[in-house]
């Protein structure tokens, strides 16, 4: 049995297609893997705090002097950092937001690339910690960004991954969508047939 994490990231509940992408993968994967528990954590319903003065001050204190404020700041983000290592594979739903991912998922991140725990510093530079694992990034984007200069997703989340230690990662793009009907029909149904393809 396996366990899967699936994080949203899209700020829209309804309409949004890197949703429905994801429900797919959900779907898909329920039917070739019905043991494997699916957790997903919604940063829209849900919002992660962004790093700020008592959570940094929390990682930099010994427990026993942090104050209520740093231990709560610290339990919210260590059940963040449990969830991604308790996972076998991370599902990351991601529309593209002015050429990016959105700040609820830089958040999330900002969260679990903890050193001494996601990944460490060794003498011959940093070295991840969560190998084995395997990794899909679905975006949702609204022109045609895949392998140009405009895509600062994929490469920064290629990056990301890999430094705590996931290097198996598959990007499935949903782009074109707002470029009319005929490219958006054709993205989503492209993007569709490689979810199809990943279970």
């Amino acid at each position: 049995m396996s366990r899967i994490l699936v994080i949203e990231s899209s700020a829209r509940q309804q309409g949004s297609v890197s949703r429905e992408l994801t429900q797919q993968f959900i779907a898909n994967w329920q039917t070739a893997h019905p043991a494997d528990q699916i957790q997903v954590r919604d940063l829209a319903a849900e919002p992660v705090p962004h790093l700020d003065a008592t959570l940094l001050g929390g990682w930099m204190t010994p427990s026993e002097q942090q104050s209520d404020a740093e231990k709560a700041a610290l339990a919210r983000s260590n059940q963040l950092t449990d969830e991604l290592l308790a996972a076998d594979v991370l599902v990351l739903a991601a529309p593209m937001y002015n050429f990016a991912i959105p700040s609820t998922l830089k958040a999330w991140l900002d969260h679990v690339l903890r050193a001494g725990v996601t990944f460490k510093y060794t003498d011959t530079g940093p070295q991840g910690l969560l190998t084995g694992k395997r990794a899909f990034v679905l975006t949702a984007r609204g022109g045609i960004y895949a392998g140009s200069g405009l895509d600062h997703q994929e490469p920064y989340l290629r990056q990301a991954l890999a430094f705590i230690g996931i290097h198996d990662v598959q990007f499935i793009h949903a782009e074109g969508l707002n470029m009319g009907a005929e490219f958006s029909e054709k993205g989503l149904a492209q993007a569709k047939a490689k979810l199809a393809e990943v279970a």
